[in-house]
Parts: structure tokens; sequence; C-alpha cells
């Protein structure tokens, strides 16, 4: 791998009524039509940036963004409402239902600002529900979706099983305090080792360079009300991305919600040597290939 320099990033705002939220694009430079308009999701503890435009020096590669930029893709990621730059105001805790709306309002400002006619949608761990609930509501705006650290019913996760012991402290509050000693802990909850320390570091530090909380509703959704998305109703061709040591999702729930999955253009990933946080991980490498193949699968020519 080169160590290439960082695409150049444009700032983005739009609203969902008086919501204020924030967008972040990188994009090629302007020679010819971009391969496909990726939209990232980010997860519950972490505001969009830190997630997709991390730099780490001495990482090649570190910021997804930048390795699709290089490949030709137009890419943008959003802050959910409470989250980083977005607005923070409002007394809710900001649920999955929610993150969906957000997805709404975001992926109509991408499409009318960029002319796609849809979008490339990848989403990690709870961005993974907030985006699958947001393709069952709008097929029509996603040409792919892309599901990591993904939960369905959370039958079988060691990580839901340990959260839930606090869902009573979670319901009191719409928010949670966060500091690096709690990122530090998303690498070590379930097989310490598949991160380095320089990686972790410059994650925590990026992420608390924008939050010192977050919200509680996407964890209550985890612990108390799954399942919030319906696989038959995701039409829409579908990989499902799995951390070889992930908590987050047993391997049979997710083999279960695949196979209802009604498109047949379907993949299922299990990556190995991986936890949950795939783009921070030693291997992200391999999260970058499989979805990058998965983005760039033509559409079948012969459906029968």
């Amino acid at each position: 791998m080169e160590q290439r320099a960082a695409a150049t990033g444009t700032e983005h705002w739009t609203r969902k009524g008086d919501v204020k939220l924030f967008l972040w694009r990188k994009s090629p430079p302007a020679r010819g039509e971009a391969k496909g308009t990726i939209f990232f999701v980010h997860g519950s503890s972490m505001a969009s940036t830190p997630t997709f435009d991390l730099e780490v020096p001495g990482r090649p590669d570190s910021s997804v963004m930048d390795w699709f930029v290089a490949r030709g893709y137009d890419t943008w990621c959003m802050d959910h409402e409470g989250y980083g730059r977005s607005d923070k105001s409002r007394p809710i805790n900001c649920d999955i239902a929610n993150g969906a709306d957000d997805l709404a309002a975001g992926t109509k400002y991408v499409l009318e600002k960029t002319g796609a006619k849809k979008l490339l949608m990848y989403g990690i761990s709870s961005g993974a529900l907030r985006a699958a609930l947001f393709a069952q509501r709008h097929p029509e705006r996603v040409a792919r979706l892309a599901l990591d650290a993904f939960v369905w019913t959370g039958k079988g996760s060691p990580t839901l099983a340990e959260r839930t012991k606090k869902l009573p402290e979670f319901r009191k509050v719409n928010r949670r305090p966060i500091d690096p000693a709690f990122v530090r802990t998303i690498f070590t909850r379930d097989h310490p080792g598949t991160a380095d320390q320089a990686t972790i570091e410059a994650f925590a530090k990026a992420i608390c360079a924008l939050d010192d909380s977050v919200p509680t509703g996407t964890y209550v959704d985890m612990c108390a009300n799954l399942p919030v998305v319906d696989p038959a109703k995701i039409t829409v061709p579908t990989i499902v991305m799995r951390g070889e040591f992930d908590g987050i999702a047993s391997f049979e729930d997710l083999v279960e919600f695949f196979v209802r999955l009604p498109n047949a253009d379907k993949q299922f990933a299990v990556m190995a040597g991986i936890s949950h946080a795939s783009f921070q991980q030693k291997n992200y490498m391999t999260a970058y290939h499989i979805l990058h193949s998965f983005f760039a699968t033509p559409d079948p020519a012969y459906r029968g």
C-alpha cells in the first residue's frame, strides 16, 4: 500500500425540519462521471468523520473516503442529529427511526446536489440499522446496501447481553458520556489485538474532539426494541458484512436475516481477524475490498 495525499473535503449542510445536519464530501477531481456516489452511515458512539475520514500517520489509506475517491467514487458522510457538528438541541434520545429520518433529509440533499439517480449506502453497527430502515422506507434511493456489524434480533449477542444490564440507566437520560477510555473498550470487549494502538488512540482523539456525550436512543433500541427492520421489506441488493470476532450479532442471527432478504442479488461476507469497528482494524483492507467489490458489481442482465 502507498501513502497518498488526502483528498480535499468540503462541508455541506441540510435541514430536517428545524434540525441542522452536517455533511462531509470528498470527491474525485472533475474528470468525467463518478463511478458511484457512496453515503457512509456512522454508529452509536461517534460522529461520521472519525469513522470514515480518519488520518493515522504511517497507516496508508486510513481514510476509507480517500480510498474510494482514488477509485473514482464520490463519497459522503453525515453527522446524525445529536452527534458531531449536527444539532444537539432537541430533548430526545435520537433512536434508530430518528436516524432514518436524518438519512431521508441527507440523501435528498446529496441526490439533488450530485444529480445521482441512486446511492451506494454503507452503514456500520447502529448505522447499519439506520441504513437498513432507511432502505426499507426508501428503496428508490438506494442502488446497493452494505450492512456491517449489523444485528437483527440480538439473539446470541454477548455485547448486547452485557449492555442490557445498563438499560434502566440508558432509559433515564437522552445522552451518555464518552471519553477515550470508553472508545478503547470497543477494541477490547470482543477480541483484543485486532486493532493497533496508534489507530485506536487516533480514533479516540478524533471522536472526543467532537463529542463528550452521545445519544442513548440507539442503545435502547438495540437492547430492548429489536428487531427494528424487516428483511422481507428490504428489496435492494444487499451485502451483510460480519467481522469474525464481532460480539454485536451472532452468525446465526445474521444468516437468518440474510435468508429472508428477497433480492437474489445479495452477499454474505465474513471478515477474518476483524472484531467490531472494521475500518479501524488491522485487517481494514479486507473490509475495503469486500465493500468495493460489492459496490462495483454490475446489475444482473438476466433475472429469470
